[in-house]
């Protein structure tokens, strides 16, 4: 008998009418002849209510005890897509994280999965339950409750799919699958058939809300294939994968776009051992998350170096490296919030040349500003205004032939 995973997440649960539809589907595979664990989101907004209420009630809550509290939420949606189920004629039985054998670090808030132990799911199977597992939690090995971050639930699926040897792992989710762009920036975006994890991954950290990038780099790791796809409709969603020769030929897969984004510049920095490592010490001290970081080659034994952080964490960067600039001697410490990150990825820019340039091309045509460029093997990455990078996206789409019924010159090389 095939078994499949299915997650569900937060918009799919939100209310009692999509969690009956969520039962019926589950119901449905079942009756297709296959075992089925479904992973469960919190209800839509939930989690978010509750670190609201965490952070009236204390300023700054225990990150064990907050644990604890968000987990709740999850509780309440298995509980009730297993009465759904049963009330439906269906068998189902809801199980914690804990309780599912989910085996984490004693990492709170941002846990990692340490080991699946199956058993009890197993088990269940085989006793012809639909076994509903609360998504984004585990416990440690002395017991304590801990969650998996934002996007857990991604995670938990593909790890249950690989511990239990699944035949098929699906994301439901409130969008039809992965799109070349977001369809809200780029209205003709396609979705993709078929993506690299590799592609995935660049993709989603730079920006792309669809997956969890744990989740994605777990199923790369593990050879988890899964699929991307919608709980209101019934059309096929988009596979993620190794990748394949035939993947090389489409040269750019997608276009990310992440907001909210400020650059910071550190000037005359001198050249020497071990100062780019107090800049960054003192700013990893504070759990800002960095992410591009471009240094401007030496000149007079001086350098520039810039990098990004969430705007959020901008007047606390500030505040740090203001004294950290002067002790290395810096000339100057500036700081600009209001930019973008426009993303291009595709594991074709492997084998092909001329994608920087075409690239280029799109922004300077539109009369669009480059303020930092950082490159990976299968990503050219840009710094832009934030103002400018709905227009940004929309031109680059275009010239690359992503756009629906658009065509682009082929790549030079």
């Amino acid at each position: 008998m095939r078994l499949i995973v299915q997650k569900y997440g937060g918009t799919s649960v939100g209310n009692p009418e999509r969690i009956r539809q969520v039962a019926e589907r589950l119901l449905e595979t079942q009756r297709e002849g296959c075992d089925v664990v479904a992973v469960i989101s919190a209800m839509a907004g939930v989690t978010d209510n509750l670190i609201k209420l965490a952070r009236a009630t204390s300023p700054q809550p225990s990150e064990r005890e907050l644990d604890v509290l968000l987990a709740t939420g999850e509780h309440a949606s298995i509980a009730l897509v297993a009465m759904a189920v049963n009330a439906l004629g269906g068998k189902a039985i809801s199980l914690t994280g804990a309780e599912a054998g989910v085996l984490t670090d004693r990492v709170h808030t941002k846990a990692k999965i340490a080991n699946i132990n199956p058993k009890q799911i197993e088990e269940l199977l085989s006793d012809g339950y639909i076994v509903v597992v609360a998504g984004f939690q585990g416990q440690t090995a002395e017991g304590a409750v801990t969650t998996l971050g934002r996007g857990g639930s991604d995670l938990t699926a593909i790890a249950l799919a690989g511990a239990l040897g699944a035949d098929a792992c699906q994301i439901f989710t409130d969008v039809e699958g992965v799109y070349t762009c977001d369809p809200r920036v780029v209205p003709g975006a396609l979705k993709m058939e078929e993506i690299a994890y590799d592609e995935l991954l660049e993709m989603a950290g730079a920006g792309s809300k669809v997956m969890q990038s744990r989740a994605v780099e777990f199923a790369k790791k593990f050879g988890v294939p899964f699929e991307v796809r919608s709980s209101f409709h019934r059309t096929a969603g988009t596979v993620a994968k190794e990748e394949t020769a035939n993947m090389e030929d489409v040269v750019i897969r997608g276009i990310s776009v992440e907001r909210q984004q400020a650059k910071i510049t550190l000037a005359g920095v001198p050249d020497a051992p071990g100062t780019a490592s107090r800049i960054f010490s003192a700013v990893s001290a504070a759990n800002i998350l960095v992410d591009m970081i471009v240094q401007n080659a030496s000149d007079q034994h001086t350098t520039d170096i810039s990098f990004t952080v969430h705007e959020s964490d901008l007047p606390r960067a500030e505040e740090l490296l203001a004294p950290v600039a002067a002790q290395i001697g810096a000339t100057r410490l500036m700081a600009q919030s209001g930019v973008a990150k426009l993303s291009v990825v595709g594991i074709g820019m492997r084998s092909h040349s001329g994608v920087a340039a075409r690239l280029f091309d799109c922004l300077g045509a539109g009369g669009i500003n480059i303020q930092l460029i950082s490159t990976s093997e299968i990503k050219i990455a840009v710094v832009i205004d934030e103002a400018d990078v709905d227009r940004a996206a929309q031109l680059t789409h275009d010239g690359f032939g992503l756009t629906r019924f658009a065509q682009a010159p082929p790549v030079k090389g």
